[in-house]
This record gives structure tokens, sequence and C-alpha cells, in this order.
């Protein structure tokens, strides 16, 4: 469904319709609240990613964007965000933006079946900051030569923080 601005949600919930059902299919598997211990089982359903002994629910990237350009563009965010889902191999399940006046800043959040990215804009100051954070199989790193080039800027700060430690 989509409405008319500022407020504009991009995708039908017949595009989403598939992606929640394979995200309700999955079951729900309760964690020890216990921090380093192994996977409870090999056969987890729960999407935690682990790589070099480690295992953690995903990764999530903080990403401020300076010096950048159509930050207060609203279809050229939501393109961004698309192309930043796409080449991260994530599911979309639903894009919501906000256009704010009279400074034209844009809010927002790209909901995921493996979580999040969210868009804050400063147009007036030329920046932006981005919350990336991908569980499972999905390859958050891949989204910032997108946001990048999106937003024509190679002045940009990056953190990765790993969520979910066990």
């Amino acid at each position: 469904m989509r409405y008319a601005s500022p407020q504009l949600a991009v995708n039908t919930e017949a595009e989403a319709q598939a992606a929640r059902a394979e995200v309700r299919s999955v079951p729900s598997v309760h964690l020890k609240a216990v921090p380093n211990e192994p996977p409870m089982s090999e056969d987890r359903l729960d999407h935690f990613i682990t790589e070099n002994g480690l295992t953690f629910a995903g990764r999530h990237l903080i990403l401020d964007l300076w010096q950048a350009k159509g930050i207060d563009d609203l279809e050229r965010v939501e393109q961004a965000m698309r192309e930043a889902v796409r080449v991260a191999g994530a599911t979309l399940l639903h894009i919501h933006l906000h256009h704010f006046s009279p400074n034209g800043g844009v809010s927002g959040v790209a909901v995921l079946a493996e979580s999040h990215i969210s868009i804050h804009t400063w147009p007036e100051c030329g920046y932006a900051a981005l919350d990336i954070f991908m569980c499972g199989d999905a390859e958050p790193m891949k989204t910032i030569p997108v946001f990048r080039a999106a937003f024509e800027t190679s002045q940009s700060q990056i953190a990765e923080h790993k969520r979910g430690v066990v």
C-alpha cells in the first residue's frame, strides 16, 4: 500500500507476503542467557553466525556519511535502501520513510527478515546516519558502497558491532 507524502510505505503487502510466511515458519528457539556458552545444537534455526570460533546474532554497522548529496530526496533514499537490501542478499519486508519540512530531512527504516536498515538525514549539514543490522547469510558490509555511491560521497565513517555474542 502506498501513502502520499510526507509518509510513504514503499512496498505492498503482496510483495512481502512470501517473505513473512518464511519468517513465521522458523520455530522459536530459546537461547541460554549465559555469555560465551556454545550454541545449544547444530540444527538451530535462529540464523546466528559462527565465524572464527565466535557465535553471534548479527553484524550491526553504524555508517556516517558526510558531504552527502540527495539525502532530502525520498525516491533516491528509497532506491538506495532497496539496492542495499538486494546486494546484501537480505529479504525486504517493508520500507517506511518520512520526509520532514522545512529542512527536507528523511528518516526511515527498511524492515528485513534479517533485521533492518535505518536512515536519518540532515540535508542542511550534508550528513546521513545509517544503522545496518543483519543476521544469517546477509552481508551488510556490501551495503556501504551502495550508500556511498547513491549519495555521492567518499566521506564516511564505519563502526561494526557483533550483536548477541554467545
